[in-house]
């Protein structure tokens, strides 16, 4: 029988057990923080029937999503965790108490080409409020301060959620006569970071046919947050063009009122500021839109954004369900932490806190350490194999277990426990109540520190 080489396809991340173990402290925390808001978990199908996930699809979407055939039917699989959460809700409203606020975790799929830091298989962490016919602006304003709480919770500290609303752009376009042609502007404006002026603007001109005196315009009103010394500056300056187009001035006030309220949300001034360059591609965007970068990588581009939506489900309801909500490329971000070195590599990440050694024939009084340790809290790993007591030891050294436990036929007759400490080599004989105390408070010192550093 042939050997067939083993292989993982281009695209797809598969991680040693010591990073999966970062991943899961990152995957905890976020799941504890959404939590602390008020969401729900969701977990929606990884497939779907392809005309129910391309409903709002064609273009760049069609071409990436993953379609097959399994007998008459058409199928595919999810290439974001919004678009099945439009079909979520819209086929159980009937069910939902609204405003519907959950939060979902998963694994998406693109078939685009596979690049340093892209992925054809990745997690995305998402949020969403969705109200039934209205929702509150006040949750468009509630999304950065779960944003900071997220990143801060991370070990994050030089970051900045910039903010900016659709509806400002959209009136600003329309002040311009350039209504027809504000999608392709704002796509190509929201590249703006990668490209530079100079490049956008040879596209509106070139590709676009936008006028090079209606291109100035819009550069220098995008400018206007660059040149503001605060994101108060900037919407005082945005004040000057209220009352002549009504659109601008609901996005205008839209976004007065997320400003005003992120200080009692929690969120600082020096982590946040109004960016009128953020436009987000996605044509579902109606309102408030949101992107978060790391300050001393500005290069990584944003690592959470979103936005406002007022009728997403339209493609499957006739019922109106705005939302608002925020997304996070878990594998591309953690991807990049991993290969800056940015992730705490003193935070444990082994299997087990103790691995418990038997040193008798008789393996019943490991056994029953081994259970009363998990009954109060600890991972237990019981190891059973022959061999030498090197070996032994050296399995939990290579799995970074932090603590050893010998149970010899001194430690059952004395009634005690002796526990080695894997990193110091400190060793202890005790009795199982005490030995438990030493290690979870040996474990609480080792867990005090920071998931990523910076």
């Amino acid at each position: 029988m042939p050997v067939v080489k083993p292989r993982t396809l281009s695209g797809f991340m598969e991680l040693l057990p010591p990073p999966q173990q970062q991943m899961e402290r990152i995957l905890e925390i976020l799941r504890r923080t959404y939590a602390l808001y008020g969401f729900t978990p969701l977990d929606t199908p990884l497939m779907e029937a392809a005309e129910v996930l391309l409903a709002k699809g064609g273009g760049e979407t069609e071409k990436q999503i993953y379609r097959f055939q399994k007998g008459d039917a058409d199928l595919a699989l999810r290439f974001d965790l919004t678009v099945p959460l439009a079909k979520y809700v819209a086929l159980h409203s009937h069910e939902l108490s609204f405003p519907f606020r959950r939060y979902q975790i998963g694994k998406v799929y693109r078939g685009e080409r596979a690049q340093r830091g892209r992925f054809r298989e990745f997690y995305q962490a998402d949020i969403d409020i969705i109200g039934d016919g209205t929702l509150s602006v006040v949750n468009d304003a509630e999304i950065p301060s779960i944003i900071y709480r997220t990143f801060s919770a991370l070990g994050l500290r030089k970051f900045h959620i910039r903010v900016n609303n659709r509806k400002i752009l959209n009136g600003f376009y329309e002040m311009q006569g350039l209504t027809e042609k504000s999608g392709d502007i704002m796509r190509t404006v929201d590249k703006l970071d990668k490209i530079g002026p100079g490049k956008v603007r040879a596209i509106l001109t070139d590709d676009f046919s936008v006028a090079p005196e209606k291109v100035d315009a819009v550069l220098d009103f995008l400018s206007l947050s660059e040149k503001a010394a605060d994101s108060a500056a900037v919407l005082a300056s945005l004040e000057a063009y209220r009352g002549r187009n009504p659109l601008f001035d609901a996005g205008l006030d839209e976004l007065r009122t997320v400003t005003r309220y992120l200080d009692s949300f929690g969120v600082p001034g020096d982590h946040f500021k109004v960016d009128l360059t953020i436009a987000r591609g996605l044509d579902y965007y109606t309102g408030t839109v949101y992107e978060t970068t790391l300050d001393e990588y500005p290069e990584i581009g944003s690592v959470c954004s979103g936005g406002r939506y007022d009728n997403l489900a339209a493609y499957y309801t006739d019922r109106k369900l705005p939302g608002v909500g925020i997304s996070i490329g878990l594998t591309r971000l953690f991807y990049i932490l991993q290969e800056r070195g940015l992730l705490n590599a003193d935070l444990p990440t082994a299997p087990a806190d103790v691995l418990v050694l038997p040193m008798t024939d008789d393996l019943s009084p490991a056994m029953a350490l081994a259970t009363t340790f998990r009954e109060n809290g600890l991972r237990v790993q019981l190891y059973c194999e022959g061999g030498k007591f090197k070996k032994k030891v050296g399995y939990a050294d290579r799995l970074r277990i932090p603590y050893a436990v010998f149970m010899g036929e001194d430690e059952i007759r004395d009634g005690v426990v002796t526990c080695k400490d894997m990193s110091s080599g400190e060793q202890t004989t005790l009795s199982a109540a005490a030995t438990l105390e030493r290690i979870k408070a040996g474990l609480a010192r080792r867990e005090s520190g920071r998931i990523i550093l910076g």
